[in-house]
């Protein structure tokens, strides 16, 4: 059975060609680039002359878009900055060819890459993500503007195999990316009437940190298990500071 694999992009061009490059096998590919101002789209043209261009829609509808416009009954969503190894895509091949398999969406788990090295512990990993699914289960996403849900029918499972995912690959990256992840989760509270209070702003960060650091054993990562702890809880203290201004500005 045929397998469409489906990619977003914005300014990837440092990224795109090694998760293109990982989704060679699949018998199509669909970019769904939102504008790209970098070498992007060039780039993605050397894999595949179907290239989409989608902005100012939520990220959810972007998925819609590309799911729309694959022409395979299987999907796989991966995003520009993870790559499919060599044992996942043996481990999918199996499974969209095995004529008795009756499960039609799969989990994978993302082992994500932090800085210097992939993190096994901080609640990162095992991070099992909708990746894999057959255009059967009517499968759409909703359009909130961050950390989109999947709705979707169907028996699902999860793959042994991992995803990896480079996430963050310096400080610059990760700062950059969670002034816009807070700021859209701040707009997502704010639609919902939700307010930030002290508590919010104060002790949710301290929690995350405790519970990052030590309940899921971030300590066992070492070093930078400590940064990525304490970055996170500073993920939480801005998301809910940008929701208390937004709260006195409304």
């Amino acid at each position: 059975m045929k397998i469409s694999s489906i990619v977003i992009t914005f300014n990837e061009e440092d990224n795109i060609r090694d998760c293109l490059e990982s989704l060679k096998w699949t018998d199509e590919i669909v970019v769904v680039d939102s504008n790209s101002k970098d070498n992007t789209v060039n780039i993605a043209k050397e894999f595949t002359t179907k290239i989409l261009t989608a902005d100012n829609i939520p990220y959810g509808e972007k998925r819609n878009l590309g799911i729309q416009n694959s022409a395979c009954e299987w999907i796989l969503w991966v995003d520009a900055d993870e790559r499919i190894t060599r044992e996942l895509k043996n481990e999918i091949l199996n499974i969209i060819n095995d004529t008795g398999n009756k499960i039609e969406a799969f989990y994978v788990k993302r082992k994500s890459f932090f800085i210097n090295k992939f993190i096994r512990y901080s609640g990162w990993y095992p991070d099992y993500t909708l990746r894999l699914f057959k255009r059967s289960t009517g499968i759409r996403f909703d359009d909130v503007k961050v950390h989109e849900k999947a709705i979707y029918s169907g028996k699902t499972g999860n793959l042994k195999n991992d995803i990896l995912h480079y996430t963050d690959k310096d400080f610059e990256h990760y700062v950059n990316k969670m002034n816009i992840y807070t700021t859209l989760s701040a707009e997502e509270m704010l639609s919902e009437r939700r307010k930030a209070s002290v508590f919010d702003i104060i002790f949710r960060p301290a929690f995350t940190f405790f519970k990052m650091y030590f309940l899921k054993f971030g300590i066992l990562d070492g070093y930078i298990g400590l940064v990525l702890s304490t970055l996170s809880s500073i993920h939480v203290m801005v998301k809910y500071q940008k929701l208390y201004y937004l709260n006195k500005s409304n």
